[in-house]
């Protein structure tokens, strides 16, 4: 009977991850659609409203930050904090406990000039930089618990240090980005003030609008999207409608 009641609570479990993998799926397809029909512009060229973009990263006024966990110069930073605990009676895995991200404004420059990007709510994709693990007889170095007390994260336990892994995302200057977000007035620039009609110009996130940032090409973006909407779609169906017939047949309706 315990046997029969965890299946039964698994497949719930299960139908659940199969919708939201479905879900997702319809994401990234859009997604992929989109960025198939959106003509690539050129900075000198980016008209008001949804934009695909690409070029190198360059400080806005030298404004950089400093990533986490490696204190490296960055315009972008994300990171997570996972910790190995139990996940089951008998298993044990990495789980996220803390994560966060934080960016500055920056420009994008193509061979025709050079565009003001806010990164602010954009989903970024960009593979990890740096990694690091703290444990039993090994505490984080000195930038990593600087950064851990300012976000009040306790990396050690009652008798022993937690094993504790940190990963750190970043866009540094001079790396190549995709972007497609909307471009719209640059706040930081008056109309009067402009010199040329880029520089009155910010590529933020717009209202309803798909803000996406990604170190790859397209080519290589198109494909990695293709793969996972077809993941999402068909696996996340597959999932949810095994996880469904599992729960008729417990229930006794079939």
């Amino acid at each position: 009977m315990a046997a029969s009641g965890d299946l039964f609570f698994y497949a719930i479990a299960g139908f659940i991850v199969g919708i939201v993998l479905f879900a997702k799926g319809i994401l990234w397809f859009r997604l992929k659609r989109l960025i198939e029909n959106t003509p690539t512009s050129k900075v000198r060229s980016i008209a008001m409203g949804l934009v695909e973009v690409f070029g190198k990263v360059l400080p806005a006024q030298g404004k950089v930050l400093k990533s986490p966990f490696s204190g490296k110069d960055c315009v972008y930073y994300k990171y997570t904090i996972e910790q190995y605990q139990k996940t089951g009676k008998h298993s044990s895995s990495w789980v996220t406990v803390r994560k966060g991200d934080e960016g500055v404004p920056f420009h994008l420059k193509d061979e025709t000039g050079s565009v003001l990007v806010d990164p602010t709510g954009a989903n970024v994709d960009i593979p990890m930089d740096f990694e690091l693990q703290s444990g039993i007889g090994k505490d984080p170095p000195p930038i990593v618990m600087g950064f851990l007390k300012k976000i009040s994260y306790k990396h050690d336990g009652f008798l022993f240090n937690k094993p504790v892994r940190y990963r750190e995302y970043f866009l540094a200057t001079n790396d190549s980005v995709y972007i497609m977000g909307t471009a719209d007035d640059n706040p930081f620039v008056g109309e009067a003030a402009a010199k040329a009609s880029a520089e009155d110009v910010m590529i933020q996130k717009g209202g309803g609008n798909i803000y996406y940032i990604s170190d790859k090409g397209e080519k290589e973006i198109l494909g990695g999207l293709r793969n996972k909407s077809l993941l999402g779609v068909f696996g996340g169906a597959v999932l949810s409608a095994g996880c469904l017939l599992i729960i008729f047949i417990s229930l006794g309706l079939i």
